[in-house]
């Protein structure tokens, strides 16, 4: 199964973003070496435990700082830009970095009051994705309705990948796009969402036929507690962003476990916790491929959020083995 990393720069706890940023880049280097197929970047404001929030700049840094590694977003939320700018700035990409560059778009746009403000957007601007994604198209593909141009973007072969949030599935059909889907309302919704977009696929110069990428959170170890304790972190501090409205930085998993907990959290904790694929490499492998088998999934992109990075290489590293390479598409 082709397997590829979305990575959004989590900031541990005592440590800076911009080391997060670093960390990020030489997480790349060390994914290409284990032979993954794509790495991706995400756009968050605003958030204390994240720092990615510029993807494309984060892009152009991965991609001088590897050779084969084929580098995008997962994604750029395309209601909080100009779609010329977003054009133009993937054609700097794609020119700079042939043959390696995704476009991965989302329609969510910033996710309080203050962030929307700052970013000159109000919440109506998600209901106008489909406009703006026409627009964009347009100017990739060299056919813009204004007469205006993406001046380096156009000639460029750059696939557009569609986040299924929202109406994103719906979209990506209409469009002829690649979809991007996670399991945010339970496998079971996730499934029927999958086949409607494949039923209501149009076939477009973008892809002859449905691609589906499996967004999914993955952490593998030597044993299954293990595994399950590289979970905690993450899983704490969604928990927290339930209760107190912001995504802190990453703490360690033995801090969390000994903390006391009120009722509320320990069940927003436990949630948090719901949902993950994890274990030993012969368990995660094994889950894998009853969730390809069950979705038809044409890949499966991987997010591993540790506290540590070397136990979130080491997860990265076995999972690895249980990757084999189909044919390419985009």
């Amino acid at each position: 199964m082709r397997l590829s990393v979305l990575d959004r720069s989590h900031v541990g706890l005592g440590l800076s973003p911009q080391q997060a940023l670093r960390d990020t880049v030489r997480f790349a280097q060390q994914v290409e070496d284990l032979g993954y197929h794509r790495f991706w970047v995400a756009e968050h404001h605003s958030v204390p435990g994240v720092a990615g929030a510029a993807p494309t700049v984060l892009a152009a840094a991965v991609a001088a700082a590897t050779s084969r590694i084929r580098v995008g977003t997962g994604g750029v939320m395309l209601p909080n830009h100009q779609p010329l700018v977003v054009a133009e700035q993937f054609g700097v990409l794609g020119s700079l970095f042939p043959d390696r560059i995704d476009v991965g778009l989302g329609r969510s746009v910033g996710f309080t009051d203050g962030i929307r403000r700052a970013l000159g957007r109000g919440k109506e601007a998600a209901e106008q994705f489909g406009d703006q994604l026409a627009e964009l198209l347009g100017y990739l593909h060299g056919r813009s309705a204004s007469g205006v141009h993406a001046v380096p973007a156009e000639g460029l072969d750059l696939p557009v990948f569609l986040l299924a949030t929202g109406s994103g599935a719906t979209t990506a059909a209409e469009f002829g796009l690649p979809l991007v889907i996670a399991a945010a309302h339970g496998d079971e919704r996730m499934i029927r969402t999958i086949e409607e977009y494949r039923a209501d696929f149009r076939p477009s110069a973008q892809a002859a036929e449905p691609y589906v990428v499996l967004a999914r959170s993955i952490a593998v170890a030597d044993s299954t507690e293990r595994a399950r304790r590289l979970l905690v972190p993450e899983a704490w501090a969604t928990a927290y962003s339930r209760t107190h409205g912001e995504f802190p930085p990453l703490e360690a998993p033995e801090e969390i476990l000994a903390r006391s907990m009120s009722d509320r959290q320990r069940a927003q904790f436990e949630r948090a916790l719901r949902g993950h694929l994890f274990g030993t490499p012969d368990e995660v492998a094994a889950g894998l491929q009853d969730l390809v088998a069950r979705t038809g999934a044409d890949e499966v992109l991987v997010t591993t959020t540790a506290h540590d990075p070397a136990d979130r290489l080491d997860s990265y590293r076995l999972l690895s083995r249980v990757q084999r390479t189909p044919t390419p598409v985009g």
